[in-house]
C-alpha cells in the first residue's frame, strides 16, 4: 500500500519550518542575518519553539528522503533516478538562483547590512552576492542531489546485500535502533562546514542512508509503530535537558549543535515521529492531498514573505511586535502559495524555479505522475513535497 504517512510527514514538517522561521526572524539569541529582536522583553520565552524543533526536523526530512530514494530506485533505473533528481533538485538550486532566488538573496543581504557596510562593492559583485545568498532554503535539495549521486555508487557496490541485512532478520529491532544513536552522534561531529553551519555532510548523509537501508523496511517501521513510546520518553528527557542547558545560546552552531543532547534528542525525536505517524497518520484525504501537492512550493517560497516583512515592516517599527509576528506568518504561507500558483503555470520558468517539466499539464504540476497513476509507493520528497529549510 502507498505509504501515506511519509507524505504527511513531509508537508507537516514544512508547516513546522514556516512557523520556525517566523520565530527565527525575530529571535533574541543574537543569531545573525535576520531582523532580530523586536520586543522590549528581557527574555522571549516563545523562542523555546526553535530549540524544540530545530534538532530534529532536518534529520527527519533526510531520513524520509532516504526511504523515498529506496522506493524511487526500485521503480527506476539508476540513470532515470539521477536525471529525475537533477531536474528536481539541482536545477532549482542552481539555475533557479538566477531565475528567481536572487530576490531572496537581496533581502537576506539587506537584513545583514552588507551593502551598507561595504558601499564600494561593484554592481557585478553585488549581483553575484545576491545570487549566492539566494540559496537560502535550497541548501537542503543541494545536499539531497549530492547524496543521491553517492547513493547510486553505494548501491552499485552493495547490490542490495547490505539493504537485506539492515532488515534485521532475527535481531531485536528496537535495541538495534537505540544503539544507532552512537553512530548518529559521531556522524554529527564530522564533515561540518564552518560559518555556513547548515551543511552538515556527515550527519545528514548518515541519516539519509539510515532511511534508505533501515527505515525503508516495513518490519522495522512496524516495530516503531508498536513501541514508539520508548524513544518518545528518551526524546522528552533529552529535549528537556537540551532546552534547559542551551536556551539563550545559539542552538544552530557549536557547541550546541554537536552536543550529545542535541544529537540524541534529534535522533530519538525522529524515531518517535516516524513510528507515531506510521501508526496514526497513514491515511489520505482532501486536506492532506492539498497540502502535499503544494508543500514543495511552500518550501521554496515561504522565507521570502517572512524575511520581506522583517526587512520592510519590522525594522520600521510601524507595527507592534504581535502584529509583525502575525503578518510574517501570513506572508510566509500566503506569499508562498500565491507564487507557487503563478510560477508553476509559466512554461520554461517553472522548470528553472521549481524543476517542473515544461511539457507537463497543469494537473500534473500538482499531482505527481505516481499519484496520477495510482502508484502504490511513495513519491520522493521533492516531487511536490518536502522541505526546508534554511536557517
Amino acid at each position: 500500500m502507498r505509504k501515506y504517512y511519509l507524505d504527511n510527514i513531509k508537508w507537516a514538517v514544512v508547516v513546522i519550518v514556516v512557523v520556525y522561521h517566523v520565530f527565527y526572524m525575530y529571535n533574541a539569541e543574537g543569531i545573525p542575518g535576520v531582523a532580530g529582536k523586536i520586543t522590549n522583553l528581557d527574555v522571549q520565552y516563545w523562542d523555546i519553539y526553535q530549540y524544540i524543533v530545530y534538532p530534529w526536523f532536518m534529520m527527519l526530512l533526510f531520513m524520509v528522503s532516504g526511504i523515498s530514494a529506496r522506493l524511487d530506485l526500485v521503480r527506476h533505473t539508476p540513470g532515470e533516478f539521477i536525471r529525475r533528481r537533477t531536474r528536481k533538485y539541482l536545477v532549482p538550486s542552481t539555475i533557479g538562483l538566477f531565475a528567481f532566488q536572487f530576490l531572496q538573496g537581496y533581502v537576506n543581504v539587506s537584513l545583514g547590512g552588507l551593502f551598507e557596510r561595504e558601499p564600494d562593492i561593484p554592481f557585478f559583485g553585488k549581483a553575484l552576492i545576491c545570487v549566492i545568498s539566494g540559496i537560502g532554503a535550497l541548501w537542503y535539495i543541494q545536499l539531497l542531489w549530492l547524496f543521491s549521486l553517492l547513493l547510486v555508487l553505494v548501491r552499485r557496490i552493495e547490490k542490495d546485500r547490505l539493504w537485506k541485512l539492515c532488515g534485521m532478520p532475527g535481531l531485536p529491532v528496537l535495541p538495534v535502533l537505540i544503539a544507532m544513536a552512537v553512530p548518529v552522534y559521531w556522524s554529527g561531529r564530522i564533515l561540518n562546514t564552518p560559518v555556513i553551519v547548515v551543511y552538515r555532510f556527515g550527519l545528514y548523509f548518515f541519516v539519509f542512508l539510515l532511511g534508505y537501508f533501515v527505515l525503508s523496511h516495513d518490519q522495522v517501521i512496524d516495530v516503531l509503530k508498536r513501541r514508539f513510546l520508548l524513544p518518545a520518553a528518551a526524546a522528552a528527557v533529552l529535549g528537556t535537558m537540551f532546552c534547559l542547558r542551551y536556551f539563550g545560546e545559539n542552538y544552530a552552531d557549536v557547541p550546541a549543535n554537536r552536543s550529545v543532547l542535541f544529537l540524541g534528542y534529534g535522533y530519538f525525536a525522529c524515531l518517535t515521529i516516524m513510528g507515531g505517524m506510521a501508526r496514526f497518520c497513514d491515511f489520505s484525504n482532501r486536506f492532506t492531498q492539498w497540502m502535499s501537492r503544494r508543500s514543495f512550493g511552500l518550501y521554496v517560497f515561504h522565507y521570502l514573505g517572512i524575511s520581506s516583512v522583517g526587512l520592510f515592516v519590522a525594522r520600521t517599527g510601524v507595527l507592534p511586535a504581535p502584529a509583525v509576528y502575525l503578518l510574517s506568518l501570513f506572508s510566509g504561507f500566503a506569499g508562498a502559495y500565491i507564487l507557487n500558483e503563478i510560477i508553476s503555470r509559466i512554461p520554461g520558468y517553472r522548470w528553472a524555479v521549481l524543476g517542473i517539466k515544461s511539457e507537463k499539464t497543469l494537473d500534473s504540476v500538482f499531482f505527481t505522475p505516481d499519484v496520477c497513476a495510482g502508484a502504490q509507493t511513495s513519491p520522493d520528497v521533492n516531487e511536490k513535497s518536502p522541505a526546508r529549510i534554511s536557517h
